[in-house]
């Protein structure tokens, strides 16, 4: 394992938790408005959240073969 490999590692983890601290802004603001259960996931950390989650696995899969 070399360096690089640590400084990609931990730009991944910085993202993730950016982007799950955005969407669970997001969670908080429609609880405080009562909006329905759905809304945070079209707000624009919840449609990327979904994004990568579909994504994933495509891009695994295309890779592999």
């Amino acid at each position: 394992m070399n360096f690089l490999f640590f400084i990609k590692a931990i730009a991944l983890l910085l993202a993730a938790g950016i982007l799950g601290n955005w969407f669970l802004s997001e969670v908080k603001k429609a609880k405080i408005r009562k909006d329905p259960w759905y809304k945070p996931y079209l707000s624009t950390p919840g449609l990327m959240i979904i994004a990568i989650i579909v994504l994933f696995p495509l891009l695994v899969w295309l890779i592999r073969s």
